[in-house]
């Protein structure tokens, strides 16, 4: 409880939470005691703009004045005349209810007089409530919006007689004999009489709605008075505020001019058209430093499987379609609010962008016969809005446009021919006025060459330019159909596989990048900003989107998962200091930002060891009775253990020493084995179990039984810091995964599974290690190395170099100098990034000797690197780290970062 003793009083005033101010109001979301200035700041915050926040007194005084009757001072208002909308006493005889004998021919007139008495408190309640959404439109809006227009009302004070000096001195260029009259116009024109009756206009409207939000606030023990006051004055409509126009675009014209004889002097000056004063988004919005989780809805308890496409209806209501022909009514608590049945059937990419909400809340989506359909507010009736008339096109997907009223269709063609010939493919988009009607469509550039190849997803930008997400680029069109520009991915000409799109306030446009699961941000140009998200916790790879306009909130959907998170990355202006256009965030570039640190010294390994450059090749082996090779565990310097779906123990001259028959092949893509200290295999067998292989290869035992039906073990890894087993977990059904940890006596002491927001950290663990430090790496299914502390707690995931750019890890492993190293099949290559994911190069390239690196496994005892290839079956040994120069260590080798900055970048 926040408060203090005042001594004069000897009585508790509670503080406020935010500051050491006096409680005046009370957030009931929150909650929290707030002083005056701290609830301006909570209701115009973009985060708290949604609260309920009320007046402290009204919120925990429940006793209600007894107000007097001005008719009857000896009595106190007690009921409400619903008819008349007034509150009366006992003794106001004139509004008791009376019963009328209603003849036929009478009966409106005697209607008239009836009364009807309601209870003036809950008729107050029921009032204040209905009043609420426009206090919470003055508070958040209104307030915050308008003083920009005031403050651009005060610097027409400023310049407004200079713009209308220069156009008198542009005048008096054009036409000298005009000049007289000119002065005689402009000498007695009164600029600051104007300006200032604007600036009063404006000054008097804020101060009415300030007037109308403190009644309604002060009304919580005056009930009647704010019933009367409601009666007596006009609802404030915050649309139809004074017009505040530009004085410096216009020009008046007395009666002494004759049009005729100036028209020829000035027709070379310009004068622009009186338009309502006005403030951009730039000016009242800007870009946080960087992206904020708010929270995650998990759709399991739904019938839907994954996250396609969304469509909002309310700031906690969504339509949320997966592709297995299911489209679903949800809110912000996961409750199935309505299942439609009735929409299109599954097909390729089906569920993304196939429906839509229009301003009335109704459902426009595809159904089962491509036909576009409206399902009404009521959830009841569903109408064919417009009818599929020609079989060779179908339509993709649709955007309701709130600017307009106008539906865009993404149109979809696919000409099929035998296999001798390709086939042809690609698309339009039509758009179709309020009442179903053919206005528009987009196919062909200038100059005749098609835009479009398979329109996905559909949106519009607030310059009314139209945003298509195509099979393999953002093709941007103008809203008269003329092509803007094409956005293929960042950097320039590598590929992109665009899914769900939207744009922000900000007009920028954000799309899901499904091949290095992403959302990349680009300006209104097609010119690219930043990676917003990469590989997100939780969702892992973003499929749809959907930006809420009223919260400023982005709603990002899960291709691989059932789960929605939520994020704000758009915050106001600093109240009255954001008249400069918001400049270009740099969230990226910062990390490019090289800070000179004090050298440490050396230690441990780092002192004994350095890396060379480039690695050597020392041998290579072939595996026979394999065809690549999936993982590989060292038992000794010249024993390991390698396999596909077969598991083989070797030596250095490729012999097989023994062959193990019932392993689990059939998840054989991840590191099923490992080996412990004793030289004893631990394996992944065919029920999932984890069982053990003694040295002599004669005795096999159970040592980790399955227990959980749903959980799949898919990695193991033997601790060689405390004899632990880690072992890497997947759910099916959920897509999603978990580390186990097992002590000695193999009793589960750990699992690992979200990050403290509660977001799960992996999807499909399929590699497991750990480093010097602790740290469990984890190489998961889903374009992420994933890196936590020996505690479970997330430090951070490496997604690729350069960042966004995708990475598709498979082997991985750790060295004495606590690197990491790890397979990506999408560049063929081997990168090495120190303890705290810093990219530090290319440790092996594609090249003539191994084509597909696959598996890693470093032998700590000679500091050799075991290379497996994912398309062949042979073995490469290398050697990139050797000792320290042990004479001096003024001449040692250099640094991690120095020694690979001449690699050859992938």
């Amino acid at each position: 409880m926040h408060g203090q003793i005042n001594s004069s009083s000897q009585c508790m005033i509670r503080q406020c939470s935010k500051c050491l101010g006096d409680t005046k109001y009370v957030c009931i979301s929150c909650p929290c005691d707030l002083c005056l200035q701290c609830k301006e700041n909570h209701v115009r915050d973009l985060k708290t703009i949604d609260h309920n926040v009320v007046l402290y007194c009204g919120e925990f005084n429940n006793i209600q004045k007894n107000e007097i009757c001005v008719r009857h001072p000896n009595k106190v208002y007690g009921k409400y005349c619903k008819p008349c909308q007034v509150p009366v006493c006992d003794s106001c005889s004139e509004h008791k209810p009376q019963v009328f004998r209603i003849s036929h021919f009478n009966r409106q007139s005697e209607q008239k007089n009836l009364h009807v008495l309601v209870g003036l408190k809950e008729t107050y309640r029921k009032k204040q409530q209905q009043h609420r959404g426009t206090i919470h439109t003055i508070r958040s809006e209104a307030l915050f919006y308008r003083p920009f227009l005031l403050t651009g009302a005060k610097d027409d004070f400023k310049t407004c007689h200079t713009e209308f000096s220069n156009r008198h001195s542009e005048m008096l260029k054009k036409a000298q004999k005009l000049k007289r009259r000119l002065d005689n116009v402009l000498h007695n024109f009164d600029f600051k009489h104007r300006c200032l009756k604007r600036k009063e206009k404006m000054k008097t409207y804020l101060t009415s709605i300030q007037s109308y939000e403190y009644s309604y606030e002060q009304s919580s023990n005056t009930s009647v008075r704010f019933l009367l006051f409601i009666k007596r004055r006009c609802l404030p409509q915050i649309q139809h505020s004074p017009c505040v126009p530009h004085h410096t675009s216009q020009l008046s014209m007395t009666k002494s001019f004759n049009k005729e004889d100036v028209m020829e002097s000035l027709s070379g000056i310009k004068l622009t058209e009186r338009r309502q004063r006005s403030v951009g988004n730039e000016h009242l919005l800007k870009l946080m430093s960087s992206p904020e989780f708010y929270y995650s809805i998990s759709l399991k308890g739904t019938n839907l499987d994954h996250c396609y496409h969304i469509s909002h209806v309310t700031s906690d209501q969504v339509w949320v379609s997966d592709y297995k022909n299911n489209l679903t009514l949800t809110n912000k608590a996961s409750e199935t609010l309505h299942h439609l049945k009735d929409h299109r059937s599954v097909h390729f990419d089906s569920g993304y962008g196939i429906h839509t909400v229009n301003s009335e809340s109704e459902l426009l989506y595809i159904d089962m016969d491509k036909n576009i359909s409206k399902l009404l507010k009521d959830m009841k009736t569903s109408t064919t809005f417009i009818e599929r008339t020609d079989s060779t096109w179908k339509p993709w997907c649709v955007y309701w446009s709130p600017s307009t009223g106008d539906l865009l269709v993404g149109m979809f063609f696919y000409n099929y021919y035998d296999y001798d010939t390709p086939c042809k493919m690609w698309g339009k988009v039509t758009r179709y006025n309020y009442t179903g009607q053919l206005t528009q469509t987009l196919q062909e550039d200038n100059t005749g060459q098609k835009m479009f190849r398979h329109p996905i997803c559909i949106t519009e930008n607030s310059n009314g330019d139209v945003v298509v997400s195509d099979l393999d680029a953002v093709v941007v069109t103008e809203c008269g159909g003329r092509h803007r520009f094409s956005y293929t991915g960042h950097p320039s000409g590598s590929r992109l596989s665009p899914r769900g799109i939207c744009t922000d306030p900000l007009s920028h446009i954000l799309v899901c990048d499904r091949i290095t699961s992403t959302v990349q941000m680009i300006d209104r140009n097609g010119q690219f900003l930043l990676h917003l998200l990469i590989r997100p916790l939780g969702i892992f790879t973003p499929s749809c989107l959907s930006y809420d306009i009223s919260m400023h909130l982005l709603w990002v959907g899960s291709g691989t998962n059932s789960k929605i998170c939520v994020y704000k990355y758009i915050t106001r202006q600093d109240s009255m200091a954001g008249h400069n256009p918001v400049a270009l965030n740099i969230w990226e570039s910062l990390s490019e930002i090289q800070v000179s640190k004090t050298e440490k010294p050396l230690e441990g390994n780092e002192s004994l060891l350095k890396l060379m450059s480039p690695p050597e090749l020392l041998h290579s082996l072939t595996v026979t009775g394999v065809d690549n090779c999936e993982h590989i565990s060292c038992v000794t310097s010249d024993h390991v253990w390698v396999g596909d779906d077969n598991l083989m123990l070797i030596n250095t001259a490729g012999d097989i020493l023994h062959r193990l028959k019932n392993f689990c092949f059939e998840i054989y893509s991840g590191g099923i084995q490992t080996v412990n200290s004793e030289c004893e295999l631990i394996y992944i067998d065919e029920d999932y179990n984890i069982n053990k292989l003694s040295n002599d290869m004669k005795i096999t035992t159970t040592i980790i039984e399955k227990t959980e039906s749903k959980w799949e073990p898919h990695c193991v890894l033997w601790s060689q810091s405390n004899g632990d087993l880690l072992v890497g977990m997947y759910k099916e059904d959920t897509n999603i995964g978990k580390v186990t940890r097992y002590n000695q006596t193999r009793e589960l002491t750990q699992t690992i599974e979200h990050d403290d927001r509660g977001l799960e950290l992996y999807s499909n663990p399929t590699f497991l290690a750990e480093n010097n430090n602790g740290d469990i790496v984890v190489s998961d299914d889903l374009s992420a190395v994933v890196v936590t502390d020996r505690e479970g707690r997330h430090r951070f995931s490496y997604t690729g170099h350069p960042s966004g750019s995708g990475l598709s890890p498979c082997g991985i492993c750790t060295d004495a100098l606590s690197h990491i190293l790890v397979c990506d099949i999408r560049t063929n290559t081997i990168q090495i990034i120190d303890k705290n994911g810093q990219f530090l190069s290319y440790l092996l390239t594609k090249s003539e000797e191994i084509d597909e690196p696959r598996s890693l496994c470093y032998d700590i005892n000679t500091h050799h690197l075991w290379v497996g290839s994912d398309n062949s079956n042979k073995l490469f040994v290398y050697r990139y780290i050797t000792q320290q120069d042990n004479k001096t260590a003024e001449h040692r080798s250099c640094s991690a970062e120095e020694a690979f900055s001449c690699s050859r970048p992938a």
